[in-house]
Protein backbone atom coordinates (compact mmCIF):
# COMPACT_ATOMS: atom_id res chain seq x y z
CA UNK A 1 0.00 0.00 0.00
CA UNK A 2 1.41 3.19 -1.10
CA UNK A 3 2.37 5.80 1.41
CA UNK A 4 0.32 9.02 0.72
CA UNK A 5 1.05 12.07 2.39
CA UNK A 6 -0.32 13.70 5.32
CA UNK A 7 -1.80 16.96 4.73
CA UNK A 8 -2.51 19.66 7.14
CA UNK A 9 -6.77 20.56 7.44
CA UNK A 10 -7.47 22.60 4.75
CA UNK A 11 -6.97 26.86 6.84
CA UNK A 12 -11.08 27.44 6.06
CA UNK A 13 -11.54 23.93 7.67
CA UNK A 14 -9.74 25.00 10.31
CA UNK A 15 -10.90 28.61 10.57
CA UNK A 16 -14.67 26.60 10.82
CA UNK A 17 -14.13 24.67 13.47
CA UNK A 18 -12.81 27.37 15.47
CA UNK A 19 -15.88 29.36 15.08
CA UNK A 20 -18.23 26.29 15.63
CA UNK A 21 -16.38 25.32 18.86
CA UNK A 22 -16.82 29.00 20.01
CA UNK A 23 -20.78 28.54 19.39
CA UNK A 24 -20.99 24.94 20.70
CA UNK A 25 -19.66 25.88 24.07
CA UNK A 26 -21.45 29.54 24.17
CA UNK A 27 -18.86 32.17 23.34
CA UNK A 28 -20.67 33.11 20.45
CA UNK A 29 -24.72 33.09 21.15
CA UNK A 30 -27.27 32.89 19.05
CA UNK A 31 -28.02 36.38 17.63
CA UNK A 32 -24.63 37.69 18.34
CA UNK A 33 -23.66 39.57 15.30
CA UNK A 34 -19.86 38.70 14.02
CA UNK A 35 -17.16 41.58 13.79
CA UNK A 36 -16.89 42.59 9.95
CA UNK A 37 -14.92 40.64 7.91
CA UNK A 38 -12.19 42.81 7.86
CA UNK A 39 -12.00 42.96 11.55
CA UNK A 40 -12.48 39.59 12.28
CA UNK A 41 -9.89 38.38 9.67
CA UNK A 42 -7.64 40.33 11.65
CA UNK A 43 -8.47 39.36 14.65
CA UNK A 44 -7.97 35.03 13.67
CA UNK A 45 -4.66 36.59 11.89
CA UNK A 46 -5.99 34.71 8.83
CA UNK A 47 -6.31 35.80 5.02
CA UNK A 48 -10.27 37.45 3.97
CA UNK A 49 -10.52 34.45 0.90
CA UNK A 50 -9.89 31.51 4.03
CA UNK A 51 -12.17 33.39 6.33
CA UNK A 52 -14.83 33.95 3.78
CA UNK A 53 -14.52 30.62 2.94
CA UNK A 54 -15.02 29.55 6.43
CA UNK A 55 -17.98 31.47 6.68
CA UNK A 56 -19.92 29.72 3.77
CA UNK A 57 -18.87 26.34 5.42
CA UNK A 58 -20.92 27.90 8.29
CA UNK A 59 -23.98 29.00 6.89
CA UNK A 60 -24.04 25.79 4.96
CA UNK A 61 -24.00 24.16 8.20
CA UNK A 62 -26.59 26.48 9.65
CA UNK A 63 -24.50 27.64 12.28
CA UNK A 64 -24.25 31.12 10.47
CA UNK A 65 -27.03 33.78 8.74
CA UNK A 66 -25.43 35.48 6.19
CA UNK A 67 -28.24 39.32 6.74
CA UNK A 68 -27.91 42.39 4.71
CA UNK A 69 -26.51 44.21 8.21
CA UNK A 70 -23.78 41.73 8.79
CA UNK A 71 -23.51 38.13 9.50
CA UNK A 72 -25.39 36.56 12.70
CA UNK A 73 -24.87 33.57 15.17
CA UNK A 74 -28.13 30.93 14.11
CA UNK A 75 -29.78 29.39 16.46
CA UNK A 76 -28.30 26.11 17.05
CA UNK A 77 -31.49 23.84 17.81
CA UNK A 78 -33.22 25.82 14.70
CA UNK A 79 -35.72 28.22 14.40
CA UNK A 80 -38.72 25.56 14.75
CA UNK A 81 -37.94 24.85 18.18
CA UNK A 82 -38.58 28.08 19.54
CA UNK A 83 -41.23 28.84 17.45
CA UNK A 84 -43.20 25.19 18.19
CA UNK A 85 -42.80 26.09 21.63
CA UNK A 86 -44.61 29.15 21.40
CA UNK A 87 -46.88 28.58 19.51
CA UNK A 88 -48.19 25.86 21.90
CA UNK A 89 -47.64 28.18 24.52
CA UNK A 90 -50.02 30.96 23.72
CA UNK A 91 -52.32 28.20 22.78
CA UNK A 92 -52.19 26.35 26.45
CA UNK A 93 -50.88 28.90 29.29
CA UNK A 94 -50.94 25.48 31.62
CA UNK A 95 -47.94 24.46 29.95
CA UNK A 96 -46.09 26.94 31.93
CA UNK A 97 -46.28 24.54 34.81
CA UNK A 98 -44.85 21.94 32.74
CA UNK A 99 -42.09 23.74 31.97
CA UNK A 100 -41.17 24.89 35.08
CA UNK A 101 -41.57 21.04 36.43
CA UNK A 102 -38.72 20.53 34.01
CA UNK A 103 -36.58 23.28 34.75
CA UNK A 104 -36.91 22.20 38.68
CA UNK A 105 -34.17 19.28 37.71
CA UNK A 106 -32.41 20.55 35.06
CA UNK A 107 -31.99 23.98 36.66
CA UNK A 108 -30.39 22.13 39.40
CA UNK A 109 -28.21 20.35 37.68
CA UNK A 110 -27.15 23.64 35.81
CA UNK A 111 -26.15 24.98 39.33
CA UNK A 112 -24.55 21.72 40.19
CA UNK A 113 -21.85 21.60 37.42
CA UNK A 114 -21.23 25.08 37.33
CA UNK A 115 -20.40 25.06 41.20
CA UNK A 116 -17.70 22.09 40.12
CA UNK A 117 -16.51 23.64 36.84
CA UNK A 118 -16.67 27.30 36.93
CA UNK A 119 -13.72 29.12 35.56
CA UNK A 120 -12.56 32.27 37.16
CA UNK A 121 -14.10 33.71 33.75
CA UNK A 122 -17.48 32.08 34.43
CA UNK A 123 -17.49 33.18 37.93
CA UNK A 124 -16.69 36.89 37.15
CA UNK A 125 -19.84 36.36 34.62
CA UNK A 126 -22.32 35.16 37.02
CA UNK A 127 -21.41 37.55 39.68
CA UNK A 128 -22.21 40.44 37.31
CA UNK A 129 -24.77 39.31 36.51
CA UNK A 130 -25.88 39.18 40.04
CA UNK A 131 -25.06 42.24 41.02
CA UNK A 132 -27.29 43.58 37.94
CA UNK A 133 -30.10 41.97 39.52
CA UNK A 134 -28.94 43.83 43.39
CA UNK A 135 -29.00 46.99 41.42
CA UNK A 136 -32.36 46.84 39.52
CA UNK A 137 -33.68 45.06 43.13
CA UNK A 138 -32.39 48.59 44.62
CA UNK A 139 -33.57 50.95 41.84
CA UNK A 140 -37.10 49.14 42.48
CA UNK A 141 -36.85 48.01 38.33
CA UNK A 142 -38.97 45.28 38.02
CA UNK A 143 -38.70 44.74 34.09
CA UNK A 144 -34.73 44.94 34.75
CA UNK A 145 -34.67 42.92 37.56
CA UNK A 146 -36.43 40.74 35.59
CA UNK A 147 -33.83 40.67 32.47
CA UNK A 148 -30.83 40.73 34.87
CA UNK A 149 -32.57 37.39 36.12
CA UNK A 150 -32.38 35.59 32.49
CA UNK A 151 -28.37 36.54 32.14
CA UNK A 152 -27.88 35.21 35.55
CA UNK A 153 -29.72 31.66 34.54
CA UNK A 154 -28.08 31.90 31.44
CA UNK A 155 -24.22 32.26 33.00
CA UNK A 156 -24.62 29.45 35.41
CA UNK A 157 -25.79 27.13 32.18
CA UNK A 158 -22.27 28.59 30.39
CA UNK A 159 -20.53 27.61 33.76
CA UNK A 160 -21.75 23.96 33.70
CA UNK A 161 -19.81 23.22 30.58
CA UNK A 162 -22.32 20.77 29.30
CA UNK A 163 -23.09 21.67 25.38
CA UNK A 164 -26.57 20.48 25.60
CA UNK A 165 -27.72 22.30 28.93
CA UNK A 166 -26.35 25.19 27.43
CA UNK A 167 -28.49 25.07 24.44
CA UNK A 168 -31.68 23.93 25.14
CA UNK A 169 -32.00 26.05 28.33
CA UNK A 170 -30.16 28.92 26.84
CA UNK A 171 -33.30 28.77 23.78
CA UNK A 172 -35.47 28.09 26.69
CA UNK A 173 -34.03 30.95 28.29
CA UNK A 174 -34.65 33.29 25.31
CA UNK A 175 -38.25 32.64 24.85
CA UNK A 176 -38.32 33.32 29.51
CA UNK A 177 -36.48 36.68 28.33
CA UNK A 178 -39.58 37.73 26.32
CA UNK A 179 -42.11 36.69 28.55
CA UNK A 180 -43.53 33.26 26.47
CA UNK A 181 -43.61 31.31 29.69
CA UNK A 182 -45.17 33.72 31.82
CA UNK A 183 -45.34 37.47 32.63
CA UNK A 184 -42.06 38.32 34.97
CA UNK A 185 -43.17 41.45 35.37
CA UNK A 186 -46.34 40.42 37.03
CA UNK A 187 -44.49 38.05 39.21
CA UNK A 188 -41.92 40.62 40.45
CA UNK A 189 -44.10 43.31 41.57
CA UNK A 190 -46.15 40.93 44.25
CA UNK A 191 -45.52 41.80 47.52
CA UNK A 192 -42.33 40.11 49.34
CA UNK A 193 -41.69 38.39 45.82
CA UNK A 194 -38.42 40.10 44.63
CA UNK A 195 -37.19 40.29 47.69
CA UNK A 196 -37.37 36.08 48.41
CA UNK A 197 -36.21 35.66 44.72
CA UNK A 198 -33.11 37.78 45.42
CA UNK A 199 -32.03 36.18 48.15
CA UNK A 200 -32.67 32.53 46.29
CA UNK A 201 -30.18 33.96 43.42
CA UNK A 202 -28.08 34.93 46.19
CA UNK A 203 -27.84 31.70 47.66
CA UNK A 204 -27.35 29.72 44.08
CA UNK A 205 -24.52 32.64 43.46
CA UNK A 206 -22.34 32.01 47.05
CA UNK A 207 -22.67 28.52 46.50
CA UNK A 208 -21.29 28.35 42.96
CA UNK A 209 -18.65 31.09 43.58
CA UNK A 210 -17.67 28.82 46.72
CA UNK A 211 -17.29 25.70 44.75
CA UNK A 212 -20.06 23.97 46.81
CA UNK A 213 -21.92 21.75 44.54
CA UNK A 214 -24.79 20.27 46.68
CA UNK A 215 -25.64 23.65 47.87
CA UNK A 216 -25.81 24.66 44.29
CA UNK A 217 -28.29 22.05 43.18
CA UNK A 218 -30.27 22.71 46.75
CA UNK A 219 -30.51 26.51 46.20
CA UNK A 220 -31.68 26.06 42.32
CA UNK A 221 -34.25 23.53 43.13
CA UNK A 222 -35.36 25.40 45.96
CA UNK A 223 -35.82 28.80 43.62
CA UNK A 224 -37.91 27.07 40.41
CA UNK A 225 -40.08 25.59 43.22
CA UNK A 226 -40.96 28.79 45.22
CA UNK A 227 -41.30 30.57 41.67
CA UNK A 228 -43.82 27.50 40.19
CA UNK A 229 -45.94 27.67 43.41
CA UNK A 230 -45.81 31.77 43.41
CA UNK A 231 -47.45 31.59 39.83
CA UNK A 232 -49.77 29.37 41.07
CA UNK A 233 -51.14 31.73 43.63
CA UNK A 234 -51.26 34.44 41.68
CA UNK A 235 -53.28 32.19 39.14
CA UNK A 236 -55.62 31.04 41.59
CA UNK A 237 -55.96 34.84 43.09
CA UNK A 238 -57.10 36.28 39.57
CA UNK A 239 -59.47 33.03 38.76
CA UNK A 240 -60.97 33.88 42.44
CA UNK A 241 -61.18 37.27 41.27
CA UNK A 242 -63.00 36.57 38.18
CA UNK A 243 -64.94 34.29 40.06
CA UNK A 244 -66.23 37.20 42.34
CA UNK A 245 -66.82 40.03 39.85
CA UNK A 246 -68.92 37.32 38.22
CA UNK A 247 -71.33 36.83 40.99
CA UNK A 248 -71.05 40.71 41.57
CA UNK A 249 -72.33 41.12 37.88
CA UNK A 250 -74.95 38.84 38.18
CA UNK A 251 -77.75 40.35 40.66
CA UNK A 252 -77.04 43.35 38.86
CA UNK A 253 -78.17 41.89 35.43
CA UNK A 254 -80.88 40.00 36.94
CA UNK A 255 -82.61 43.07 38.45
CA UNK A 256 -82.39 44.50 35.23
CA UNK A 257 -84.43 41.57 33.58
CA UNK A 258 -86.78 41.86 36.27
CA UNK A 259 -87.31 45.48 36.01
CA UNK A 260 -87.87 45.39 31.82
CA UNK A 261 -90.28 42.80 32.53
CA UNK A 262 -92.15 44.37 34.47
CA UNK A 263 -92.50 47.52 32.10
Amino acid sequence: MAKGRIRPAKLAEAIANHLETLILEGSLRPGDRLLAERDLAQKLDVSRPSLREALDLLEARGLLEGRKAGTYVAPVLGESFSATLVDMLHNRPECTYDYLEFRGFVEGAAAYFAALRASEVDRELIHKHFAAIEAAHTKLAPTDEADADASFHLAVYEASHNVMLLHVMGSLAGMLRDDVFYNRERLYTRKGVRDLLLEQHRAVHDAVMRGDPEAARTAAEAHVTFTRSALLEIDKADSDLELSLRRLATPETETNEGTNHAG
